[in-house]
């Protein structure tokens, strides 16, 4: 029997749970595939962004297993110290 999906005909907002997940690898080069709605980190750290609005900053101190709502278009390698990122969109 398939999977039922009662909520497949919502339109999702932001303020929806996450669809689905990427792993990023930071890059100073290279856009994520899409656009996230939160990041998470598996260890402590800076992450270093280009937002989806285009700004660039760095979000310091993220705790492991917390996601953080953020749009984000790219993590930069350079300045980014957490590993295991994963984005939710």
């Amino acid at each position: 029997m398939p999977i039922q999906d009662k909520f497949e005909s919502n339109v999702p907002g932001l303020a929806s749970p996450a669809g689905g997940l990427l792993s990023v690898v930071p890059s100073d080069t290279v856009d994520l595939d899409v656009v996230t709605r939160a990041i998470m980190v598996a260890t402590e750290g800076d992450v270093t962004v280009i937002m989806q609005d285009g700004t660039t900053g760095t979000i310091p101190a993220l705790q492991p297993g917390v996601p953080y709502p953020l749009r984000i278009s790219r993590v930069l390698a350079t300045g980014t110290t957490a590993t295991g990122i994963v984005g939710l969109y």
